[in-house]
């Protein structure tokens, strides 16, 4: 299981574990909640997501955090990516 709500990770999972043959299933799915990311590191992120995941689902979880993390803006806004966003984000590349 993938712990995002990020259609288009899920995409990227899907896609990356199809030659083994494993379903992967994303948190949005099974409609659990997103946790509040409070990590000031992407893993820490990671980890957050992953083992909240686990725990509500009761299944393996694997999870990635991600953003930007421009030079000219002193590595902002790193895991503050999706707050800079603002509310109506859109990640998904289509």
């Amino acid at each position: 299981m993938l712990a995002s709500h990020n259609k288009g990770k899920l995409v990227e999972f899907q896609e990356l574990f199809e030659p083994f043959g494993l379903e992967i299933v994303s948190a949005a799915e099974l409609d659990l909640p997103e946790p509040e990311e409070t990590g000031t590191t992407f893993a820490e992120n990671a980890r957050i997501k992953a083992h909240a995941a686990a725990r509500a689902s009761g299944m393996l979880a694997l999870s990635d955090d991600s953003g930007l993390c421009v030079d000219a803006l002193g590595g902002d806004p790193g895991v503050y990516t999706a707050n800079w966003a603002g509310p109506n984000k859109d990640f998904c590349m289509a």
